[in-house]
Formats: C-alpha cells, structure tokens, sequence
C-alpha cells in the first residue's frame, strides 16, 4: 500500500516529479504510466493528479516558476522591457532550466522532442505564458508585446535545445544564446525596420 501521509506539500510534489522525469528520461515519455510514477514515488495516482492535473506536467513542471517569474518582472518598478530583459539574463547566468542551457539537459530535450503530447502541452505552456504576461502589462499594446517576447524567447530556446542535441555542449552555445536574447530585446524596443 502506498504512503500516504507525506501526501501533500512542496516536498512530495518535487519528489514526484523528480522520479517521474527519472523514468521518463529513462524508458520515453509514453512508455510510462501515471500509476508506474504513483508506485514508485510511493504515493497514490490520486496524490500525483493532485500535485499534476496531466501527465506532461510531471516532465514540464516549471510553468509556475515561469509564470512567476514573467509577474515580477512585470511588477517590478521602472521600464518593463528592461526588467524582462534583466530576468531573462539572469537565468543564462545562473544556467537555469529555464534558459535551456542547464547541464545535463540533452536528455529532457530528447525526451520532450519525441513526444507529440509533450511538444502540444509545451505550446499550450507557452500560449498560458502568453496571457499571463498580457494580463500583467498595463501597454494598450500588451498582448502583442507578450506575444513577440513569448515567440521570441520560445525561438530561442528551441535553437538551443536543437544545438544540443547536435552534439554541442551549454558553453558552446551560451554566448549565441545570449547574443540571441539581447537581440530580441533590440527587437522588441526598437523594431524590426532595417
């Protein structure tokens, strides 16, 4: 019989995803099951449905950081696209998971790029990223603002992850990252013309 008294909390959740990336990592993301990560965690299916409401969201498990992240950044006083652009540094000077340049990433990257409901939950993370941050800003032109630096931000991840899996490694591909980012940010405060 499972355990079920550690049931709720911070520390259950990140336990659980912690196993459940481990086995999908391993075995591929549709070669496992919810009740697999139930057993093995040592809780119940319904403790891993309360802590995941899907399946993907044991892998992509950082909507809420992301989420938060976007929120401060907004809030935070001054000039937002230089608050965005600072926050957005600040995770490829930490290698942060979210930068895509965290060692030892390859894995998840291969992992997420072999699954189709992986890739579609990841576009709806984003579109759900999209409305928080046009939720947030207080620009007429929100929503299109929120939509170039979601896109913007997404393409770059994307050539990063990609990158990897060709075989370069995060400090190989740090300094384009970077260039990539500072680039969409030139884009997004002064245009596109020219």
């Amino acid at each position: 019989m499972p355990r079920t008294a550690a049931r709720g909390g911070p520390q259950t959740r990140a336990r659980i995803s912690q196993i459940a990336t481990q086995l999908f990592l391993e075995r591929g993301f549709e070669a496992v099951t919810v009740a697999e990560v139930a057993r093995a965690a040592e809780v119940s299916s319904v403790t891993v449905f309360k802590h995941f409401p899907r399946k993907e969201d044991l892998l992509l498990d950082r909507a809420d950081d992301a989420a938060e992240l976007l929120r401060t950044a907004v809030r935070a006083n001054g000039d937002v696209l230089a608050s965005l652009r600072a926050a957005t540094l600040r995770l490829v000077d930490e290698r942060h998971a979210l930068s895509g340049l965290k060692d030892g990433s390859v894995p998840f990257f291969a992992t997420v790029a072999a699954s189709p409901a992986l890739i579609a939950r990841a576009r709806e993370i984003a579109d759900d990223l999209q409305q928080t941050l046009t939720e947030e800003l207080t620009a007429p032109d929100a929503e299109l603002l929120a939509a170039f630096y979601v896109s913007g931000y997404t393409t770059v991840l994307v050539e990063t992850a990609r990158r990897q899996l060709a075989g370069e490694s995060p400090d190989e591909v740090v300094d384009d990252h970077r260039a990539r980012v500072e680039l969409l940010f030139d884009r997004l405060r002064t245009g596109f013309s020219g």
